[in-house]
């Protein structure tokens, strides 16, 4: 699996989370404040920005055994959070999402860095297209709380596009190119990298799709620019494998 997220740029892992884990997130969800401004709810879509910030209690939730271990084995123990968002995808949302790489950071202010640009502010957040090494070294997790098909906005992406740096989407070559869906079942996960072509079509089914999004790096920024959700949870995976190793012994 760490080979095919090199290679191809995502990979699917069922069963992270049992369906009780799954509603604890979902219960622990419907009790947040939503009248702040980085909540947002239309017709289509409702999202929660800065989630692990403005919902707290999910995060004991989502960073269980099976997910500490995961990021662990595959990136070590240096990764930090710098980006967290739950999207809800409603039942009969036109909401669509063109192809696109993720090419933006969230940042804690705008300076004029070396490398960084264009700038965007969204909800009084700053993001800032980073040089692409930092891309390159990030990754993301989408955590699913609803089974995730073609017909409900399942990710739709184009395997090994993140080797090409910047690929817009105008210059996609269809005779070269293969587009894959991602089905990830309830309580499964998809990692992916963010320079990974990807979009996500309308629900056609009437089925929700809940997912929570969270992205992580391992690089500090210069100066005292600094990642605006920065998190650090790398004494709960080593207490993970402390209790492992005490565990063996």
């Amino acid at each position: 699996m760490r080979k095919q997220l090199s290679t191809e740029g995502f990979v699917v892992i069922d069963n992270i989370y049992t369906l009780e884990e799954i509603n604890s997130i979902l219960e622990t969800i419907s009790q947040a404040d939503t009248s702040k401004p980085t909540f947002r709810r239309t017709n289509d879509l409702f999202a929660i920005r800065q989630f692990l910030k403005e919902v707290p209690a999910a995060y004991n939730l989502i960073f269980n055994n099976k997910l500490n271990a995961i990021v662990s084995e595959f990136f070590g123990d240096d990764y930090f959070i710098v980006k967290s968002i739950y999207f809800n995808k409603p039942e009969q949302s036109n909401w669509f999402v063109a192809y696109h790489q993720d090419l933006t950071i969230s940042v804690d202010k705008k300076l004029e860095v070396e490398g960084f640009g264009p700038w965007t502010v969204k909800q009084n957040q700053f993001a800032v297209q980073p040089p692409l090494d930092i891309l390159e070294d990030n990754f993301t997790i989408r955590i699913h709380l609803d089974n995730t098909n073609e017909y409900n906005g399942a990710l739709r992406v184009i395997p090994k596009s993140h080797l090409k740096r910047i690929y817009r989407p105008e210059t996609i070559d269809w005779s070269k190119e293969t587009e894959i869906v991602c089905d990830v079942a309830l309580g499964g996960i998809m990692i992916m990298k963010p320079l990974l072509l990807h979009a996500s079509n309308r629900t056609t089914s009437n089925n929700k799709r809940r997912v929570i999004h969270i992205e992580f790096s391992n690089r500090l920024l210069p100066g005292t620019l600094q990642w605006s959700e920065k998190k650090d949870f790398r004494q709960k995976l080593v207490h993970h494998k402390a209790k492992i190793n005490n565990r063996n012994n």
